[in-house]
């Protein structure tokens, strides 16, 4: 199989997607991921998939904190802006919830600190542990085939 295919068979499983977003010395980046998953109730953990040359593997090295935000079906334009989709500048506001930035409006914002970390192939996995989350209601964005789609 060559890495198209690979791609292709990736896209065929429907995601939620998230921006996940960090902070070092007062300067907020964000990504764009649908590589997030639930790992454990107890302690309570999630794990985000960031490529090893990602600007965002640095920051999160750095900071050992992150958020994860779960997008509504609403917050498409806000996946497009950290996934690099929009390239003219767009100003994002950010509230702040146990000290870290978050995306306003989000379905689901989680507050983690870094509990362990694992290099695969060009990939490294955080496993955040979930300090506090804020859920509100509404519809989530799935990405499904490269394409973004509204969940009813």
């Amino acid at each position: 199989m060559d890495d198209r295919m690979f791609r292709t068979a990736m896209g065929k499983f429907a995601t939620g997607v998230t921006v996940i977003v960090s902070e070092v010395d007062g300067e907020v980046h964000g990504m764009t991921a649908n590589a997030f998953m639930s790992v454990s109730l107890d302690p309570k953990l999630v794990l985000i998939s960031v490529g090893s040359n990602a600007k965002m593997n640095k920051i999160i090295q750095e900071s050992q904190k992150f958020s994860v935000n779960i997008l509504s079906g609403s917050q498409k334009e806000m996946s497009m802006i950290f996934a690099g989709q929009i390239k003219e500048e767009r100003k994002v506001n950010f509230d702040t919830f146990e000290g870290l930035p978050v995306i306003e409006n989000s379905l689901v914002s989680l507050a983690c600190n870094v509990y362990d970390t694992h290099e695969a192939g060009d990939h490294t996995l955080y496993i955040g542990e979930v300090i506090n989350l804020n859920v509100q209601d509404g519809e989530p964005l799935a990405f499904y085939e490269g394409k973004y789609k509204q969940v009813m």
